[in-house]
């Protein structure tokens, strides 16, 4: 029996933010307070590519702090790609943890069908 759900993505684990980058051949993430335009933020710093800033996690809160300035210092589907490569690292990291496997599938409108089979049976 398939079941299908909707994710809202709360960033707070830093082993997913982490893989997302690797993924996603970004730097490293970085942990500590970070100068954005004109505000600070603290968490853990991920620069995407072609941005002026980095965005900044803050696990404690599960917010995503950034400046793109409307777009003119980041495209925002930068960022849409990393908050979706995140929440697929975060599943595939607690699927793991339960002992089951999970299948990904790209769609052709850019969403990703994630397939968790109970057991590891896939």
């Amino acid at each position: 029996m398939s079941h299908l759900v909707e994710i809202i993505t709360e960033v707070r684990d830093p082993v997913a933010i982490r893989a997302a980058c690797q993924r996603l051949t970004l730097p490293p993430p970085t942990h500590g307070t970070t100068q954005l335009f004109s505000a600070k933020a603290t968490g853990w710093a991920v620069q995407l590519r072609d941005w002026r800033y980095p965005i900044v996690c803050d696990t404690e809160n599960a917010k995503v702090h950034y400046d793109h300035f409307n777009g003119r210092w980041g495209d925002e589907a930068r960022l849409h790609r990393f908050l979706q490569t995140y929440a697929i690292e975060r599943t595939r990291i607690e699927a793991r943890r339960q002992g089951h496997e999970m299948t990904e599938q790209s769609l052709p409108d850019g969403s990703v069908r994630l397939t968790i089979a109970v057991g590891g049976a896939a």
